[in-house]
């Protein structure tokens, strides 16, 4: 019999479950799906088999345990559940690995034990994570579980990137530094841009743009990661959709001293009731361009600081790098928001940075480019697949360990 080659990829969420089940030898989606509002409700669990109709159930799902129960359900129903044979792996998205994740990992107890001790710089996201692999391992205790860290990819950075300006010893003492986030998007984005030009990725600058409710930016050199826009936490960086990004530290002291607001009151602030929603009320990219053609002005301005900011970041890691053969656009916005991109490198001819408005404007599934023929620079859209990496590596490491 032939080595198993499926793996089940989890990303577990405070409420939620999303996940696919791939095929390692063709990078094949067998099934798709997502749990939301665990534990309330109205929980509901949508399911989408290659090539089939997709399910949903509704009722109460109480927990993550329940919730992956379910899923198990769904998969064997299309003849994929969790006992297959040809199961190789379950691959799990953990956001926060510090600096001792540098490369996806099998779990065990020690491992377990270290992504417990990062939950204080990632309160939001681990704990979930753990959720998700205990309930995966008691479902499943012979498989192999894989821990595939967002910030493993941004390890490569050098201290002059990753340090804050700050007393070493308290730095040192709290893990205070720049980690960064998306790792796994920026590492699958940045190899594809590569194949799309045709060369290797050690032979590629690239500037990628993760742009989607959460978003970042990264100067990649020859494949390694060598400054990223979010820090200790998902907060820094460019705007997003409801997080302000980079920003005067100085302004939480005054709405401490001045406007009375706790540490809890601020920390809702500036990560869920700022950025776009923040400026303008909404969010969605799409109904702030509706309102920026209709005339609305808190709109424009809300899309005016967005742009203002990513060209901030194109600009300071064109820098960095010195040579920059390709920016790459990818996630939610980067991927679907012509208007986003133009304006992104609007004025940018200098760098060597342009679109092709026809180009700009098309769509398409794959990779694409976007600037015009012969140009200096060239501008993607690359669509992240960051379900499929977490795959690609977890099969890599079972494989390698298996041999």
């Amino acid at each position: 019999m032939s080595s198993p080659t499926r793996v089940l990829v989890l990303n577990s969420g405070s409420s939620s479950v999303k996940y696919q089940l791939l095929d390692a030898r063709d990078s094949g989606r067998l099934a798709t799906g997502l749990v939301e509002r665990i534990g309330e409700r109205t929980s509901r669990l949508k399911h989408t088999p290659a090539g089939g109709e997709s399910r949903e159930r509704t009722g109460r799902i109480a927990d993550h345990e329940a919730a992956l129960k379910a899923v198990a359900e769904e998969l064997a129903a299309d003849g994929l559940g969790l006992d297959s044979p040809e199961l190789a792996a379950i691959g799990h998205r953990v956001v926060h690995g510090g600096l001792k994740f540098t490369e996806p990992t099998v779990v065990d107890d020690a491992v377990l034990a270290e992504i417990e001790r990062l939950v204080p710089v990632a309160p939001l996201h681990n704990p979930a994570n753990l959720t998700g692999i205990r309930t995966a391992q008691a479902l499943r205790p012979d498989l192999p579980q894989v821990a595939v860290f967002d910030t493993a990819f941004h390890t490569t950075m050098p201290e002059s990137a990753a340090r804050y300006a700050i007393d070493t010893e308290t730095a040192d003492a709290h893990r205070i530094r720049r980690y960064g986030f998306h790792g796994t998007s920026h590492a699958y984005v940045s190899r594809e841009t590569a194949k799309l030009l045709g060369r290797s990725p050690e032979e590629v600058n690239v500037i990628v743009l993760h742009l989607g409710n959460g978003a970042s930016a990264s100067a990649v050199e020859g494949g390694r990661c060598v400054d990223t826009s979010m820090g200790l936490t998902p907060l820094e960086g460019l705007v997003m959709g409801t997080r302000s990004g980079d920003m005067d530290p100085a302004v939480i002291f005054h709405l401490m001293r001045v406007g009375k607001m706790s540490a809890d009151e601020i920390d809702t602030l500036l990560n869920k009731r700022s950025g776009l929603i923040g400026l303008c009320g909404d969010n969605d990219m799409r109904e702030i361009r509706r309102r920026v053609d209709e005339g609305d002005e808190r709109a424009r301005l809300a899309f005016d600081i967005y742009i203002h900011r990513l060209k901030k970041y194109i600009g300071a890691y064109y820098a960095v790098l010195g040579r920059v053969d390709a920016i790459a656009f990818t996630a939610g916005v980067g991927e679907n928001a012509a208007a986003v991109r133009e304006a992104a490198v609007a004025g940018l001819a200098g760098l060597g940075l342009a679109v092709d408005a026809e180009r700009n404007a098309g769509r398409g599934d794959g990779p694409r480019l976007i600037s015009p023929e012969g140009a200096r620079v060239a501008v993607a859209v690359v669509p992240t697949d960051e379900e499929l990496e977490i795959a690609t590596q977890t099969y890599a490491l079972v494989g390698k360990n298996s041999r």
